[in-house]
């Protein structure tokens, strides 16, 4: 072992010690459901925003989206766009409604439980159909950043990427299944931190590397002209309304990642909201755009030396090129940061979803909180365990994991919240259409591979019709549902 991996291993080490540190220290603090779930709704501005920024972006942006940067320019900047635009519209339009109607209708915990709650459905289907759907695009969402965290210590540290994956995954897996929701905000909130910071760092460094930003600009000109224009492809050719389309129907997504939503939940009070907006905003923004300029710095810092999937790996390839080992240690942790602060997330609504959705309801009615959280926590291994096998090959592109689970969640979930937060009329048979379908047509969209068209989109558009179709078509709500509706409503006024 060369004498700079005993370095970054140090700074990694260091890393994982306090990460797994504050997974048993929390370990103390969950006792019920409420905890495990939602930290019984007592966070701050600060600890909401950093985390349900940390657990979106994920290790896609610092390895996905700099990968894409790195092949496309300035054409992954519509992504970028797409992005930020939809964290906007989600924490101005849905963050202070859920915070509310979730608690009125009666402190729903989970987002099955809430729409169960909602609509007063005694049979459960809407409750499990939803759960079912968290379960099958959790996996496939986890499994992509497993796959990063694969790649991190197989391009770091030499490993063969079988032990690298493994080596990844049975950390996050550690402080989640122990420490719970609390754990997992608190490491977020580091991880946020980490991730804005190596993020900024590293092309900034680079571009000085090379000599300053208009050295930096004319050395990317030399290698691809077209790098600096964003209706351009990577082949030269003009991009189609259909390409554009796509890059920006990423922001349709955020409207059902649960991974986010649940966040919103759990913020201390709906008055904290504003000011978490302000802060992920600014963080969302200047990431995002530091990340596709990881990329485009890339192709020059690098000289084009990387080809096919092993783009995604830039910034890795910078970072060890750019720091002294023990800080590349440091930076390098940012990655590892970005994949456990998402993975970590995703495990723990996936597991909530089985435990309070799947087993509370179908299996064990009677079960009490202690077997319910352990039952949680049993549920995150067997996941993380599927979630693994599906990340077995190393030459999976992230991005296009992340891509397909983010369409899933956001056709099946991103109407029927919208609906349910904001038209009076909505049924529980048009909710559970609009479940249905959207999942659906993802899944099918997406094998099908129709017209080139990022599968969100078709996804999103039926599901919304399926859900108006379906509610005027059924009787109205009763006026208990209408009742809670109009106070969470009166309390937004």
């Amino acid at each position: 072992m060369s004498d700079n991996n005993v370095f970054i291993i140090i700074a990694f080490i260091l890393y994982l010690a306090l990460m797994m540190g504050i997974g048993i220290y929390n370990y103390r603090r969950t006792h019920n459901m409420a905890d495990y779930i939602l930290g019984s709704r007592r966070l701050g501005a600060w600890v909401i925003s950093m985390s349900a920024e940390a657990s979106d972006m994920s290790g896609w942006m610092l390895m996905g989206l700099p990968g894409y940067a790195y092949i496309a320019g300035l054409n992954a900047g519509w992504i970028a766009l797409g992005l930020c635009i939809g964290t906007w519209a989600n924490w101005q339009f849905v963050a202070t409604r859920l915070r509310r109607y979730t608690e009125m209708a009666d402190n729903s915990l989970t987002l099955p439980d809430f729409l169960q709650n909602r609509f007063h459905d005694k049979s459960n289907l809407l409750r499990i159909i939803t759960a079912v759907f968290i379960l099958i695009f959790f996996i496939i969402y986890t499994s992509s950043s497993f796959v990063a965290g694969g790649k991190l210590f197989e391009t770091v540290f030499g490993l063969p990427y079988l032990w690298a994956l493994l080596l990844g995954a049975s950390v996050v897996v550690f402080y989640t299944s122990v420490g719970g929701f609390l754990a997992v905000v608190w490491t977020d909130f580091i991880q946020g931190l980490m991730m804005f910071g190596a993020i900024f760092l590293v092309p900034t460094m680079a571009a000085f590397a090379l000599g300053g930003i208009s050295e930096t600009q004319a050395a990317i000109n030399a290698i691809s002209p077209t790098f600096f224009e964003p209706l351009t492809k990577p082949d030269g050719s003009a991009m189609t309304l259909v390409e554009l389309a796509s890059l920006l129907g990423w922001g349709l997504g955020y409207f059902g990642q649960p991974h986010i939503l649940v966040r919103f939940m759990a913020i201390h009070s709906a008055g904290a909201i504003r000011n978490a907006m302000r802060i992920a905003m600014i963080w969302v923004v200047i990431s995002l755009a530091a990340a596709v300029l990881v990329g485009m710095v890339g192709r020059p810092f690098l000289s084009g030396s990387l080809t096919g999937a092993e783009s995604e790996t830039v910034f890795l390839v910078m970072t060890n090129k750019l720091f002294s080992p023990f800080f590349a240690g440091i930076v390098l942790s940012a990655v590892l940061a970005a994949i456990m602060s998402t993975v970590s997330s995703q495990l723990l609504v996936a597991s909530s979803a089985f435990a309070q959705d799947i087993y509370h309801t179908m299996m064990r009615k009677d079960a009490g909180e202690n077997e319910l959280v352990w039952v949680g926590r049993v549920s995150t291994f067997l996941i993380s365990a599927i979630a693994i096998v599906l990340a077995m090959n190393p030459d999976s592109f992230i991005l296009d994991i992340v891509a397909y689970a983010w369409a899933g969640f956001g056709a099946a979930f991103g109407p029927a919240i919208l609906a349910s937060l904001f038209w009076r009329r909505t049924t529980r048979n048009g909710v559970l259409a609009g479940i249905i379908v959207g999942g659906l047509t993802v899944l099918i969209w997406k094998q099908l591979a129709l017209f080139g068209l990022y599968e969100i989109i078709p996804g999103f558009f039926l599901s919304c019709l399926a859900i108006y179709i379906v509610s005027k078509l059924d009787r109205e709500p009763s006026p208990e549902i209408t009742a809670t509706f109009d106070a969470v409503n009166g309390s937004d006024a």
